[in-house]
């Protein structure tokens, strides 16, 4: 009885996590889809969620439309629409073309059409050539890569100042870093684009790239509280051998840290390759400096009638990041594994 109600449980569990999953996967579902779309399938009323084109059959070298059409014995077939008609309308049966025409009596335009898949793959083409793909890539690809070295260096070294040393004031210097993060940035806005503008920096990556090499808070306070879980007789002991401070650093803590640095590198890129505001603000006047947020608003505005073209656009923005975050997925479970068996 109880092993029958724990396989219960376990299937229940089972069933009700795949649905969860579907219900947040669907506008992900739903994006791929419409990527694949024309936008004939898309105006058309009644058209099919995936991607698919109306059916069609060649007669007299004439393209065809077909729709599925009542007949008098009850059933329903896929015909070919030779000539339209307000009350009789002339039909080609696909399977007995040489039959000829045949007459059906009815509104044609209340008969559904049947939809066979047929996916637009020259979306992705399109939406690639419209904007420049290559370059806005190019350009995102910089700014996440070298913000994050920038993010790296310097958080960890104020997280391994602030775990492994004792000095006055340590702790108040934590709290006061900490603190920084109930800061609102748009407080910040006005008095850091002042700066950057009276030093020249206004249409630049300076802006963006070098205050990433001052350690923030968020990262800090993670990294902060991975190191004080190592222990320090490791250190101890590197030091005994002779190592200095950046030896212990580089050959005791760092390698033992990278689920976190994994952590912080996969948050960062992902933050970055989203950044909008940022860029905006100093990128507005460099267009050939432009990341992909900031070409896909003026994409979007460009094309706002063309809905297939933006989620391609948005997907092949997308994918990198979701690649890094897959990519990373064991350095998650290690970082899981560890502190498991530490607590």
């Amino acid at each position: 009885m109880t092993r029958k109600r724990s396989l219960f449980n376990y299937l229940w569990v089972t069933l009700l996590s795949a649905f969860l999953l579907a219900i947040f996967l669907s506008p992900f579902v739903y994006m791929i889809f419409t990527s694949l779309k024309t936008g004939e399938q898309i105006s058309v009323l009644g058209s099919p969620l995936w991607p698919a084109a109306p059916g069609t059959f060649e007669y007299e070298g004439k393209v065809l439309e077909m729709f599925s059409v009542p007949l008098p014995d009850g059933s329903i077939k896929d015909m070919a629409m030779f000539k339209p008609g307000r009350s009789v309308s002339l039909f080609i049966d696909p399977d007995n073309p040489d039959a000829g025409a045949i007459e059906w009596e009815g509104n044609w335009r209340g008969l559904e059409r049947p939809w066979q898949f047929s996916p637009a793959w020259s979306n992705y083409a399109d939406a690639w050539n419209s904007i420049n793909f290559p370059r806005l890539l190019a350009n995102t690809t910089m700014y996440a890569i070298i913000s994050n070295i920038g993010v790296l260096i310097s958080c960890v070294l104020v997280a391994y100042g602030f775990s492994r040393f004792e000095y006055p004031g340590r702790d108040f210097l934590f709290i006061v870093l900490i603190s920084t993060i109930f800061l609102p940035g748009t407080v910040t806005v006005i008095p850091t684009y002042t700066f950057f503008a009276l030093i020249g920096w206004v249409g630049s990556w300076l802006p963006l790239l070098v205050p990433t090499f001052f350690a923030n808070a968020y990262d800090t306070f993670l990294l902060r509280q991975y190191f004080m879980t190592l222990p320090k007789a490791l250190d101890e002991a590197a030091m005994i051998d002779g190592a200095g401070p950046f030896r212990v650093l580089w050959s005791v803590i760092l390698p033992q840290s990278y689920p976190a640095l994994m952590a912080i590198t996969v948050f960062h890129i992902v933050y970055a390759w989203n950044d909008y505001f940022g860029p905006l603000i100093y990128l507005s006047a460099a267009r050939e400096k432009w990341p992909v947020s900031i070409a896909l608003s003026t994409f979007n505005g460009i094309y706002g009638s063309r809905p297939e073209l933006i989620q391609a656009a948005s997907l092949m923005t997308l994918l990198l990041p979701l690649l890094l975050f897959l990519a990373a997925q064991r350095f998650f479970i290690q970082g899981i594994v560890i502190t498991g068996v530490e607590k």
